[in-house]
């Protein structure tokens, strides 16, 4: 039954235009499905709030004020797993991921006082772009259990709701993150690039490449200027931003 719901909805967002469209329907969906809340997130930085990223969201009354002010988005299991995340994963399978972490405690602390709030269990999907992790939609509430299939059919979901709304909400955001940015590497300087983001050394690359470590520095300056990075920390950063490296 969910998954024909899922797939008419997939087909009817194509052809709605407004977020007054798109947000009845797509909490009518959810209802269906048996999740009573949500959150489309635009991907935050350390320390942001990430309720000024919020496109669109429905949460229980109370919720986001308590995750705010306890600042559980720096050690939440779920947004801490979700960047190592290639497809949508279940809230409740995160926390053995961190089993000997230090803030373990911490974490089934905040996991306590949202099933408190009524999120007993839930499941996020990340939606990536050229530049990275861009954001997620996450679905939550009652415990539901998804197919296969139906995991792989709110990923989908998740990636065109969340850029359909990104674009509805701040076109200029959306034009900036859909830029195209031209990076012309060559092929010494993709593997030089990809060796530096494994935490090689200069002298480690030259030996894999069988090259001299000043040919290396070489091939690390044009990198530097072609990404207008500070440091080779940054080339790595930008790197990973730009979809250069994985």
């Amino acid at each position: 039954m969910n998954i024909t719901l899922l797939v008419q909805f997939l087909a009817l967002l194509e052809e709605m235009k407004t977020r007054e469209e798109i947000l009845p329907e797509f909490e009518r969906l959810l209802d269906r499905c048996g999740f009573d809340f949500y959150g489309v997130v635009r991907q935050p930085k350390p320390n942001e709030n990430p309720l000024r990223l919020l496109l669109a969201g429905r949460w229980p009354d109370g919720w986001p004020q308590i995750y705010i002010r306890k600042k559980y988005v720096v050690i939440d299991p779920t947004i801490r797993y979700l960047g190592h995340a290639q497809r949508g994963f279940r809230w409740r399978d995160t926390l053995a991921a961190f089993r000997s972490d230090p803030h373990r405690k911490r974490m089934e602390s905040m996991m306590v006082e949202a099933r408190n709030h009524g999120l007993f269990d839930g499941y996020i999907f990340p939606v990536h772009g050229r530049r990275g992790l861009m954001g997620n939609l996450t679905v939550g509430g009652r415990v539901v259990d998804l197919s296969p299939v139906e995991l792989s059919l709110f990923d989908a979901i998740a990636k065109r709701l969340f850029w359909k709304l990104l674009e509805l909400t701040d076109p200029e955001i959306m034009a900036e993150l859909v830029s195209r940015v031209e990076v012309q590497m060559t092929r010494r300087e993709m593997e030089a690039l990809n060796y530096l983001a494994d935490g090689m050394t200069s002298n480690d690359i030259g030996k894999v490449l069988d090259i001299s470590s000043h040919t290396v520095d070489w091939y690390m300056n044009g990198i530097q200027e072609k990404l207008k990075a500070k440091n080779r920390h940054h080339v790595v950063a930008i790197a990973f931003r730009l979809g250069l490296i994985s």
